[in-house]
């Protein structure tokens, strides 16, 4: 007799059911599985078996073919042990029970305990979509499947277990439902640290505050990498739904730590220089999230830019400007989020000293000139702001009261990004980096002043149209931080004056 039992399925961000069907009958002792198996589970007939026989169960010697439907949807990973054991034990007759409103997942082990597997938030989210009321999982992802509300998410640690639950002998109590809500997190590095650099602080916090990319640019030892891993200790307040979507990459890349079931901080990630393009922008047979994604609703940061592969730097144009990077291959073009703040830092030169005001660069002018090029000038113009980090003189090291701290910092982050959210809230748009070209003129109003500067400004510096928005972006912020509702003079005049460096060292 056929019984059937429901799964679910991963395909990039999104998740979908899979009726896993079994049918039991006389016949030749054979185990088939169809419906598009990938080789881990089509190895899974050797974990079922010996999952049911060291449980305690026994295994019936018939004829079992086990169908995973949808048949034309390739299925991938080791989700489906769990349900094929229980479609099989209701097809031979060894499990009598109505589990129509219930879907499982888990991989088995050989003795039939249950190990976690990646992506339970957004199959469960899609369970709870498509009416699911039951949601059986490995225990070790139960935290993360109970953020869910509304669906009752069963803990499972062994087959045994479950089979006692389901014959009712001895329930499984569900999970709590759980909403965390952001807290204090507490960092071993803070803004208070950083002497003197008042310029690059300024800039990093009005790149905070609206989402804004940055390129920081100095010599060795002036703090470029010191400043940028402070900036999680200023960045604004995750929302819930941030926090949703931002855990579904983290749990499908399988990087969610088992303990916290959702990610309530803006992410941080430093790929070293040698990453390659696919790690950057994800990659695989069935495309992975990469960097650039791991990176949503947080920050990217891209030390010593020039020495990136550059198809890997010219890779992350695109993403940066759409807020999404596809991945197309021969099984799947898949589309994942990377909405980030993007943080560069770099050497004027390959010995590090072009333009320092006391040491002696030893570069030629050629060899300067190569180096910079490797940023590309489309690469450039997608980072809003430019600054220059120039050496610490003795007298800022040596004075003994701490400047302003992080905490001081990300209040003001956290008022200029509520003012935002009031500002976008009927709109997609989140924060003012994100501001279309066709709302620049309704949310960046300009005093009569400001629009004589941006105007000489445009024709004088040969800005481009990106650039142009981009200033206008950056401008809306910084009269953000004052409270003004209008971009005046003094607000386009200092985000003009970030876009100033690649005159100074590309001559662009």
């Amino acid at each position: 007799m056929v019984q059937k039992t429901k799964s679910m399925g991963l395909f990039g961000m999104d998740a979908f059911t899979v009726d896993v069907e079994a049918d039991v009958s006389k016949g030749l002792s054979m185990f088939d599985i169809v419906g598009l198996p990938d080789t881990s589970i089509k190895e899974a007939r050797e974990r079922v078996r010996s999952a049911i026989k060291n449980s305690g169960f026994d295994f019936p010697v018939k004829r079992i073919v086990v169908n995973l439907a949808p048949a034309d949807v390739k299925k991938v990973g080791s989700y489906y042990d769990l349900p094929i054991l229980i479609a099989i034990m209701l097809s031979a007759g060894s499990l009598n029970c109505d589990i129509s409103d219930s879907a499982f997942i888990g991989e088995l082990s050989l003795g039939g305990e249950l190990r976690s597997i990646n992506g339970v938030l957004p199959m469960a989210i899609q369970a709870k979509k498509n009416g699911i009321k039951k949601f059986y999982v490995p225990a070790e992802n139960a935290a993360e499947g109970a953020v869910v509300d509304g669906l009752e998410i069963y803990p499972v640690n062994n087959v045994a277990e479950l089979i006692f639950h389901l014959r009712k002998r001895k329930p499984i109590s569900p999970s709590d439902h759980i909403q965390p809500a952001p807290e204090d997190m507490e960092y071993n590095i803070d803004f208070s640290d950083v002497k003197g650099q008042y310029a690059a602080k300024r800039a990093l916090e009005i790149a905070a505050c609206g989402g804004h990319n940055i390129l920081l640019i100095g010599s060795p030892g002036t703090g470029k990498s010191m400043l940028s891993k402070r900036v999680p200790t200023i960045l604004p307040d995750m929302s819930f739904d941030e926090m949703i979507e931002t855990t579904k990459i983290h749990s499908i890349a399988g990087i969610l730590p088992k303990t916290s079931p959702l990610v309530t901080h803006r992410p941080f990630r430093s790929p070293h220089h040698t990453v390659s393009p696919a790690g950057l922008s994800g990659g695989g047979t069935i495309p992975h999230p990469g960097e650039i994604s791991l990176a949503h609703n947080g920050v990217l940061f891209l030390d010593e830019l020039p020495e990136f592969n550059k198809s890997a730097m010219e890779i992350l144009r695109q993403p940066i400007e759409d807020g999404k990077v596809t991945i197309s291959r021969v099984n799947a073009s898949l589309t994942y989020p990377c909405s980030i703040m993007l943080i560069a830092a770099m050497n004027p030169c390959p010995c590090g000293y072009f333009g320092h005001p006391t040491k002696q660069c030893t570069c030629s002018r050629q060899t300067v000139s190569h180096y910079l090029s490797r940023v590309s000038g489309p690469m450039l113009d997608r980072l809003d702001l430019h600054i220059e980090v120039p050496p610490v003189d003795f007298e800022s090291l040596s004075k003994e009261s701490s400047s302003e701290t992080s905490a001081e910092i990300k209040k003001r982050v956290n008022r200029v990004r509520k003012l935002q959210h009031e500002r976008f809230k009927d709109t997609p748009i989140t924060c003012n980096a994100h501001i279309s070209a066709a709302k620049l003129s309704q949310f960046c109003p300009l005093d009569d002043k400001a629009k004589i500067i941006i105007k000489k400004s445009f024709d004088t510096l040969g800005l481009s149209a990106r650039a142009y928005d981009r200033i206008l972006k950056v401008s809306r912020t910084i009269a953000d931080l004052e409270n003004s509702e209008v971009i005046m003079s003094n607000h386009i005049l200092e985000a003009i004056r970030y876009r100033s460096l690649d005159r100074k060292y590309w001559g662009r």
